[in-house]
């Protein structure tokens, strides 16, 4: 039957083809118009009739009807050719903050320029007070830890050995190996003993000389180095041994011993650079300095190749743990975030904040602007939708980064009997906050 079909289709495209042209004939020979001689011992095929055409025309729809519809794209090219379109687009917005509500992703500019939303990402160091760049907080904690040996060597010393030694593991080692030290001292007043410590003991050597400012922790504390004699062994060894003076005050070991065990690392605060702005139409608009992103350029584009190459090699469909891991790049790719709070009178509060903070950050900060701290309120995100009520989930998790712009809102229910009371706020912000307006640019 489909061989039938194809048979007429052909003499219906051979009659529409017009008169043909001998090979022998030269191209500017005419062919006579009159009916071609046809041999003899061979009779021309007769063309289909209409109704043969239109029945054939029948069939072949009907056949064509039979036919499965064409699918998306299920091969593994059309599978590798979808994911690569994907990835060249993400590599032409990796790296840039979408702008809320708007689905653009506008170009970070440099620190230099006048039209930045914040001019950088800042610190405060908590012993000084100091403001500072991110690659300035290192340096100053350093300094400020060091400089405050000559006030308090033994809160100096502490700070030093939980703020210079990266390796946190270690460092709980090395703290519980000399508060057992001390324990002995406590729980073994009379026994002499306990009261020295051999330097060059392996438990010494590997838990503690190898940590920063374990060494001036004893010395703050009372202890002495003192070359002493060894039982069966010539020569003296160097040993830390616990002086008259601090053995008579227990109590002084006991807090030092607390105070070491409960120290954290010195580590600059996030500096919000809260500043309030009047009412403006580019409350959505933000311009970034690259401090907000964990990424350099090249380290973008590297990922990006990799990627690529990593769906070349398999060229298979995504699974949900590979979908799940590229959440994850997705949410460690911003450092900070900035946040803008549109007020009811229209004004903005901004404040800068860690991707990985929790929402009640937000909320905390929010409420130590407002006039009426007491009253409850909500933050909106973009659509209106109100954000979760869960205060633990991170703000990258929210999709708050590298920007976002919120909407407060009153409690409906509170504002409501307020305003039957006749005791509506009538500034929702502090008034030293007011007095600090800016022009948002």
């Amino acid at each position: 039957m489909k061989k039938f079909f194809q048979e007429i289709k052909a003499d219906i495209k051979f009659k529409s083809a017009g008169p043909g042209q001998k090979l022998t004939e030269s191209v500017g020979e005419k062919t006579p118009r009159g009916k071609p001689s046809q041999p003899a011992s061979r009779q021309p095929r007769q063309g289909p009739t209409d109704e043969a055409q239109m029945a054939a025309a029948a069939a072949l729809a009907r056949l064509e009807q039979k036919q499965p519809r064409a699918r998306g794209p299920t091969s593994q090219d059309s599978i590798r050719n979808q994911v690569r379109k994907e990835l060249q687009a993400e590599a032409t917005n990796s790296g840039r903050p979408e702008a809320p509500g708007t689905g653009q992703v506008p170009e970070p500019k440099d620190e230099g320029s006048a039209h930045l939303a914040v001019p950088g990402v800042y610190f405060t160091c908590p012993l000084t007070g100091a403001t500072l760049r991110k690659d300035q907080r290192d340096a100053h904690i350093k300094e400020a830890i060091l400089s405050h040996f000559a006030t308090d060597p033994v809160a100096a010393s502490v700070m030093k050995i939980h703020t210079f030694n990266k390796d946190r593991d270690r460092v709980k080692l090395g703290v519980d190996t000399i508060a057992k030290y001390l324990d002995n001292i406590r729980l073994h007043p009379e026994e002499e003993k306990y009261q020295k410590i051999k330097l060059q003991n392996k438990v010494f050597q590997e838990r503690i000389h190898c940590l920063e400012g374990t060494h001036d922790f004893f010395e703050a504390i009372g202890f002495q180095k003192v070359m002493l004699p060894v039982p069966d062994q010539e020569g003296l060894e160097e040993f830390y041994v616990l002086s008259e003076a601090a053995l008579a005050q227990p109590q002084s070991l006991d807090r030092h011993r607390e105070q070491l065990l409960g120290a954290e690392p010195v580590r600059a605060t996030l500096d919000r650079q809260r500043r309030v702005f009047r009412p403006s139409p580019l409350a959505s608009q933000f311009d970034l300095p690259g401090d907000f992103f964990n990424l350099t350029a090249e380290e973008i584009k590297r990922e990006q190749r990799l990627r690529s190459d990593a769906v070349e090699r398999l060229s298979v469909l995504r699974t949900k743990a590979m979908r799940e891991r590229e959440e994850q790049r997705e949410l460690r790719k911003y450092s900070y975030t900035l946040l803008r709070v549109r007020l009811p009178d229209g004004c903005l509060l901004q404040g800068t904040f860690y991707a990985r903070e929790r929402l009640r950050a937000v909320y905390g900060f929010v409420r130590e602007a407002l006039q009426s701290d007491w009253l409850p309120f909500e933050l909106l995100a973009s659509g209106g939708q109100k954000l979760s009520e869960d205060e633990d989930l991170a703000l990258n998790e929210c999709g708050l980064v590298p920007s976002a712009l919120l909407t407060f809102s009153w409690d409906s229910a509170v504002l409501e009997d307020m305003r039957a009371a006749g005791a509506e706020p009538a500034s929702v912000l502090k008034p030293e906050l007011l007095s600090a307006i800016e022009k948002l640019s």
